[in-house]
């Protein structure tokens, strides 16, 4: 996508009306909100929820009275981490004040108390810092989604001092208790959301906290594989799969059904090495329990229930 383009300078350019509406059909423009286009790179499909706020959220700053400072879940699409649709169905902006706070069908404007130490710059943009955006969707997201931003975020070089800071700037604000929880929950060895929400609900569950991206070696010393997580005590591997980690996996001129097959043989590997395997996908995480019933199968066969 190339840069926001307004309704008024494109008329002052020359094209008509009826002209941005026909190329709108032809794909030729995005429509990005009132009074904001975007020339299209490629087909309408290729444009993902991210991709598409992002143009939303730079349609809104060309808009807006300065002051504003993209925050929540629009700083997490600049600083690249994972987000939910829910967090994005708005643009996120803050000013600096205690009140006047706003809310409008694509827009969405809190009142806080945003010290310049919090705001830095990207890609032209005035931002929230790491930190500070961490603090803010740990503060006002459900727990699993502000852990999976959070984890994204420790493996970006997240400064916990830095987060701290913030923290201790918020202690009367809704929301910083759970900040608190989530903050000394992080841990940057998460390699997906999926592997972020699938601590979440072990911890949950009550079950023995894993080891994440376990390194797992033979009788000869060859590492086998890394997994996702692993309890060593009990012999077991929790492997999270989520779709697009195959299509992530493949070389050039390499299949899924290639990749597949590997982790058949990977997975073969393990288990003559004595570990007991247990899977599950994005649906299971919305039946932990499922996921509790196989894990504790899996540490009675190894002989080491709890």
């Amino acid at each position: 996508m190339s840069k926001i383009r307004l309704t008024r300078d494109l008329l002052q350019d020359g094209y008509a009306p009826d002209e941005l509406r026909r190329m709108q059909r032809d794909g030729r423009l995005v429509h990005v909100r009132r009074g904001a286009w975007a020339a299209a790179d490629g087909s309408p499909a290729e444009v993902t929820a991210e991709v598409r706020h992002r143009l939303q959220l730079e349609a809104v700053a060309a808009q807006v009275q300065p002051g504003a400072v993209v925050s929540h879940g629009s700083a997490a699409v600049l600083h690249g981490l994972p987000v939910w649709p829910a967090s994005i169905e708005r643009v996120h902006l803050t000013r600096n004040r205690s009140t006047g706070a706003k809310r409008r069908r694509d827009v969405e404007v809190h009142g806080a108390t945003l010290p310049t130490a919090h705001v830095a710059e990207l890609d032209g943009l005035a931002v929230t810092t790491l930190p500070r955006t961490v603090a803010d969707l740990a503060r006002l997201l459900p727990f699993d989604q502000a852990v999976a931003a959070g984890d994204r975020a420790a493996a970006q070089d997240l400064d916990f001092g830095h987060l701290e800071d913030v923290l201790s700037t918020m202690e009367q604000w809704p929301g910083v208790r759970q900040a608190r929880r989530v903050a000394d929950f992080l841990d940057g060895r998460a390699e997906t959301a999926g592997e972020s929400v699938s601590r979440v609900r072990i911890g949950e569950l009550g079950l023995p906290s894993p080891i994440p991206q376990y390194e797992v070696y033979d009788a000869e010393g060859t590492m086998i594989a890394r997994v996702d997580f692993a309890w060593p005590d009990r012999r077991t591997i929790g492997e999270f799969d989520g779709r697009v980690k195959y299509g992530a996996l493949l070389r050039p001129g390499q299949r899924p059904e290639d990749v597949v097959f590997a982790e058949k043989l990977r997975e073969d590997a393990l288990r003559d090495a004595g570990w007991q395997v247990v899977r599950w996908i994005w649906a299971d995480l919305a039946r932990p329990l499922l996921i509790q019933q196989r894990l504790l199968r899996a540490f009675a066969r190894a002989g080491r229930p709890l």
